[in-house]
């Protein structure tokens, strides 16, 4: 699998709680945060539903 740095670039107040939830998940707290994770269908599913929140970065 490949890996992706993905970044959160915009702020989770006032988001559903099951977006805050994926984020969350993904290990993302704080704006301009970045994690480097292998894009498995789960990670790609998750990046797909806070897409607006995120941006993804192949390495």
């Amino acid at each position: 699998m490949e890996k992706v740095k993905i970044t959160q670039t915009r702020s989770m107040i006032k988001r559903p709680t099951t977006q805050q939830l994926t984020m969350k998940s993904l290990g993302l707290r704080k704006v301009n945060q970045s994690v480097e994770v292998e894009y498995t269908p789960q990670i790609q599913g998750m990046v797909k539903k806070v897409s607006h929140l995120v941006s993804v970065t192949e390495l």
